[in-house]
């Protein structure tokens, strides 16, 4: 199936030029289901909308139904659109997809039909059944990935998206709510949008941003590790009770700490192998987060492996303790801060 770009999807948009069908996925969901939206509205126009556009969750939606839908002609307009969400063909007997398979083949020229995934993961790369779909339909099917954007794209869409709402934000204030708030495009336009409101025109500083802005938390527990590593017991601990304030679950909070301690390792062992960071990028998925790698590589100076071993070997006591027991789970974490700190500590006094 041609694998077709954001800019042509585009464009058919503004030509009317459309596929038969479009099938919209990747990881960048606020962007893909913006493209869903502009799809359906573009191929059904202004004229009976809620005639020819019929939507379907794919989760629930059987095959008969969008059967029924797609064979329907448009009622006074050029085209109809049969928009089905996160549909799965995993989840489909051989007999389904085939007959679905034979409803595109057959349905009117006058039908479009949109397949998009705005919170399912789907990688049609990586199935067979997918890829044997696909290869029955390329001839007149569209795929569009919608990749997680990188931080100078991130940069760019933050910076528009605040002068359409009469505020101004400067490059690298922009790389800061990056920073802050990770690189998922919906976390970040809804945070844009609080601080806009608070602002509600001209420069936007650091102080607002940092008076406003919800950390996520990937970035909290980075300070937090940063912090612990530093053997900083007020600012671990305030980071701990800030976590707990927004409601972060113990579970989630320890995987991110052991991703950030795992990372270090990563870096230390690739060094004292000769080997350089960057290939750790194309050993492990690092897609979209080598910043991860840097970090690691500037914080790692001075650890050894061994103590590195000991931090995994404590996370991982914790992650047992928490899986198992019905202690509350703020002892265990509080615990957890003490015992990576005492290892801190050690590694100071060397």
């Amino acid at each position: 199936m041609p694998e077709c770009t954001e800019q042509m999807l585009k464009k058919h948009m503004e030509t009317g030029d459309f596929s038969r069908v479009y099938v919209l996925y990747g990881a960048e969901k606020f962007l893909l289901a913006k493209a869903a939206r502009k799809l359906m509205a573009a191929v059904v126009g202004d004229v009976f909308p809620d005639f020819n556009l019929q939507k379907f969750d794919g989760l629930t939606a059987s095959v008969d139904q969008i059967a029924v839908a797609a064979e329907a002609l448009p009622f006074m307009a050029e085209r109809k659109c049969v928009a089905v969400s996160d549909f799965s063909l995993e989840s489909r007997s051989p007999s389904e997809v085939t007959k679905l398979t034979e409803v595109m083949q057959q349905a009117p020229d006058t039908t479009i039909f949109l397949f998009y995934h705005p919170t399912t993961v789907m990688d049609y790369k990586k199935s067979s059944k997918w890829r044997s779909f696909y290869k029955q339909v390329s001839p007149w099917a569209d795929t569009i990935e919608f990749a997680l954007r990188s931080k100078p794209e991130l940069e760019k869409w933050l910076c528009a998206a605040a002068g359409r709402r009469g505020c101004q934000l400067s490059r690298g204030n922009a790389g800061y709510l990056v920073d802050q708030c990770g690189n998922d495009l919906q976390t970040l336009h809804q945070e844009l949008e609080k601080v806009c409101a608070f602002v509600q025109q001209g420069e936007i500083t650091r102080v607002q941003m940092d008076q406003i802005v919800t950390k996520n938390l990937e970035t909290t527990v980075f300070v937090l590790a940063r912090a612990l590593l530093a053997g900083q017991y007020d600012k671990a601990y305030q980071m701990m009770d800030l976590l707990f304030a927004q409601r972060e679950e113990p579970v989630m909070i320890l995987a991110a700490l052991g991703s950030v301690y795992v990372d270090l390792y990563r870096v230390r062992a690739a060094l004292q192998s000769g080997e350089t960071v960057s290939s750790l990028a194309k050993t492990f998925d690092y897609k979209g987060k080598e910043f991860r790698l840097r970090n690691a590589q500037r914080d790692v100076g001075g650890i050894s492996l061994e103590q590195l071993r000991e931090y995994l070997d404590v996370l991982l006591d914790t992650d047992a303790a928490l899986k198992s027991t019905r202690t509350d789970n703020r002892l265990w974490m509080e615990e957890l801060i003490a015992r990576l700190l005492l290892i801190s500590r050690k590694e100071h006094m060397v």
